[in-house]
């Protein structure tokens, strides 16, 4: 009798799969804050804040942040960290100032040599943390010093400006109305496609498939929101420029990061170095390469910066380290190494720009700000020491 109701009592895969099935807030919370913030602003600011030409300079401002961020995801998530990008952001656009300006180098020519400069900065550095074994907090803590001195030291402490138009059209221009709904399109039937793929792929392992309604739903979501903030950006002067070449350096760096063998080490070396180093992995090669690729985006900040500030300037990317680690811890990085999401840095960049971007559309004084982003900091860090000791 009791064989016949333990047996009765077992769930089916099904029934399992269905149970399984529940809403998980705290994939959505960074969404939910993002939606929280807007609507905060927009009722002070009397909806300007949600306007077509703030969302525009939104993400125009936010795009330095997200390279930055993207790559930092790639250092925390290895277990390291890199306190001198802001340094290398403000070097790289200084040399391509210098190029052009005083050298009369053409607009190719300098975003290659920042970007190089960049990348050679972070062999440099990651050289020292990989195959030297110096704390990743000490190498890059004196990066932070050294590129700022050279800086001065190059630029004779002087504003270098202006550049020229070429140069500036990278992060002040547009896309045409009609290419940025061609693209929106595009991103879509791109989305649609992957789902339809990863469920055929899923189905041929034997693995359990969410409900049709669940992950196509999802998709439409993305997609609605993709179409109608394509609408509004193109109310005034259609997408930035900055802001696509943010989401191409996202896609490059989210397949980096989940299908290919480099990114699976990444995330295995921050996991447990231990681990990672029985299995095989080449730990020191791995780290130097995160480390040379990190250098390479703070070297398309840089160009970025100084296009859309159309000057090179000493103090340029000052506090973009600290504002870098803040959008990938509140994006979901673990600083502990082993987890993070360059979707989740980019929307924590989104975040910390529109606090910024909304208190100054309020008139609040500058050292709110500060106080403001550093309580968030520090709520986002507990957040993942909790969720680690769970």
């Amino acid at each position: 009798m009791s064989s016949q109701i333990s047996t009765s009592t077992k769930m089916k895969p099904q029934d399992k799969r269905a149970v399984s099935f529940k809403f998980d807030i705290q994939s959505y919370t960074l969404i939910i804050a993002l939606v929280f913030i807007a609507i905060i602003f927009g009722a002070f600011t009397g909806g300007e804040f949600l306007s077509s030409r703030n969302l525009s300079n939104l993400f125009t401002q936010m795009a330095v942040m997200s390279v930055l961020a993207v790559g930092m995801t790639l250092v925390i998530v290895a277990g390291h960290i890199d306190l001198s990008v802001g340094s290398i952001v403000g070097l790289t656009g200084g040399i391509a100032a210098i190029l052009q300006v005083w050298n009369g180098w053409n607009t190719g020519t300098v975003i290659i040599a920042a970007i190089v400069v960049g990348a050679i900065i972070g062999l440099w550095q990651g050289w020292w943390v990989a195959y030297r074994n110096v704390p990743a907090f000490i190498v890059t803590l004196g990066g932070m010093l050294i590129f700022r001195g050279v800086l001065i030291g190059i630029s004779k402490g002087q504003t270098i400006a202006p550049l020229s138009q070429s140069f500036g059209q990278i992060g002040n221009s547009f896309l045409p109305y009609v290419l940025g709904y061609i693209l929106a399109i595009i991103a879509v039937v791109l989305l649609f496609i992957s789902k339809v793929r990863s469920r055929a792929k899923r189905q041929s392992l034997g693995l359990s498939l969410s409900p049709l309604f669940i992950d196509y739903g999802k998709i439409s979501v993305y997609s609605i929101c993709i179409l109608f903030l394509t609408y509004m950006l193109n109310r005034y002067l259609g997408i930035p420029v900055p802001m696509l070449i943010v989401v191409i350096l996202a896609g490059i760096f989210l397949f980096v990061s989940h299908k290919t063998s480099f990114g699976r080490f990444t995330y295995a070396i921050g996991g447990n170095v231990e681990a990672a180093a029985l299995s095989g992995i080449n730990i020191k090669r791995t780290i130097l390469y995160v480390f040379i690729l990190m250098g390479a985006l703070a070297g398309v900040a840089g160009v970025l910066l100084t296009s859309r500030l159309n000057a090179a300037t000493v103090s340029a990317g000052t506090s973009y380290e600290l504002d870098a680690i803040a959008a990938c811890v509140i994006g979901g990085t673990s600083l502990m190494g082993g987890k993070g999401k360059i979707v989740g840095a980019i929307i924590g960049a989104l975040i910390m720009t529109s606090i910024d971007n909304g208190m100054s559309m309020m008139n609040i004084e500058a050292f709110w700000q500060y106080i403001v982003k550093g309580l968030i900091l520090i709520f986002a860090v507990w957040m993942d020491v909790s969720n680690q000791k769970k």
